[in-house]
């Protein structure tokens, strides 16, 4: 009889385990990135119903995107666009909002790590500026213009 609790109770405490493992993967600290600095456009009030972009300036010095080889569809051309136009996603907001969640600090900011493979917004986003700029020749300020007014209004 004894040996049965031993066995019961150790099969409780892998369980326990096994949660915990899990439960600490899924709400480590894969996305967190430092808050908006300096980097962040100007006059861009914390409380903006648009999210953070940066300027020019700051969109020049940018982290690597990760390889558009590592994802699937619609995510792979995603972050093929975003290797290709990473100044221009710079001077983006995303409208996942992932700047108040995550401490983005731009569409840019989602090609990073793997954020966008799991977020329409951020692939839709970044599909619609490459066909902006590269099909319509328009500027990063035209495209941000137009992604405000489209996502502004959803």
């Amino acid at each position: 009889m004894k040996p049965k609790i031993l066995l019961a109770i150790g099969g409780v405490l892998v369980v326990l385990a096994i949660v915990l493992v899990v439960t600490q993967s899924q709400t480590g600290t894969k996305h967190e990135h430092s808050v908006a600095d300096e980097s962040t456009a100007a006059n861009q009030p914390a409380h903006s119903s648009v999210p953070a972009y940066q300027g020019p300036v700051a969109a020049r010095d940018l982290p690597a995107t990760l390889a558009p080889a590592e994802f699937f569809g619609k995510a792979r051309e995603a972050y093929a666009a975003a290797r290709v136009i990473p100044e221009t996603l710079a001077q983006l907001p995303c409208y996942c909002h992932c700047d108040r969640g995550f401490g983005h600090k731009s569409l840019h900011t989602c090609f990073v790590d793997d954020h966008a493979s799991h977020c329409a917004v951020c692939v839709d986003e970044a599909l619609l500026a490459y066909k902006l700029q590269k099909e319509q020749g328009l500027s990063p300020e035209k495209i941000r213009e137009t992604i405000i007014a489209k996502y502004s209004a959803e």
